[in-house]
C-alpha cells in the first residue's frame, strides 16, 4: 500500500510540472538557476521500475530537453538518460511477466526512447542491472547504448559536468 501510495505520489507529481511546463509558465525568464549558464549538460539516473510512472518521467525527460528555457541558452542540451537497477526491464523487448496494460505502457516507453535518441538524447542500459534482473542484451530497444556499470557512466559524466538527475 505504502509502495502504491509513492507511486501515486510521483505520478501526481510528474503531471503538475508537465501542466506548469505547457501551460506557457516555463520561460528562460523564469529559472534563476539559468541566469549566465552557457551550456546544459544533464544525466538522468533512472531506476523506477513502475512502468505507468516510467513512461510520465520519460515523456518529462524528453520535454525538457526541447523546452524553450533550455533550448534558449543552448540550441541542443546534451542530455544522457542511464537505465539502471530494475528500470533496465522497461528497455527490453520481452515483455514477460508484464500485464496486458503494462504492455502498452512499454510500448509507449520504447516509442519514447526512440524518439530521444532522434533527438540527440544519448541513452545507456547498466549491463550489471541487466543481468542482476534477468534482462537478456540482445532484447535490448537498439537505441540504448549497451554499458557494463552503469555507476561508472554516472561518474564520467558528473565529472565531464554533466548535473545527476535522480529519477527513482
Amino acid at each position: 500500500m505504502k509502495k502504491e501510495l509513492r507511486r501515486l505520489g510521483l505520478s501526481v507529481f510528474v503531471t503538475f510540472c508537465l501542466i506548469f511546463v505547457y501551460s506557457g509558465y516555463a520561460s528562460a525568464e523564469g529559472y534563476d538557476a539559468l541566469k549566465g549558464l552557457k551550456s546544459v549538460k544533464a544525466i538522468f539516473d533512472v531506476r523506477v521500475a513502475a512502468p505507468k510512472s516510467a513512461a510520465i518521467q520519460l515523456k518529462l525527460i524528453h520535454d525538457t530537453f526541447k523546452d524553450k528555457s533550455l533550448t534558449a541558452i543552448s540550441k541542443k542540451p546534451a542530455f544522457v538518460v542511464a537505465f539502471m537497477g530494475p528500470a533496465v526491464k522497461l528497455i527490453s523487448k520481452s515483455r514477460e511477466g508484464f500485464s496486458p496494460e503494462d504492455q502498452k505502457l512499454l510500448d509507449e516507453i520504447a516509442g519514447t526512447v526512440s524518439a530521444m535518441a532522434k533527438s540527440g538524447i544519448r541513452v545507456e542500459i547498466c549491463l550489471f542491472a541487466a543481468k542482476l534482473f534477468g534482462v537478456d542484451p540482445g532484447s535490448v530497444l537498439p537505441e540504448v547504448k549497451q554499458v557494463g556499470n552503469g555507476w561508472i557512466s554516472l561518474i564520467g559524466y558528473q565529472a565531464k559536468g554533466y548535473s545527476l538527475v535522480p529519477a527513482y
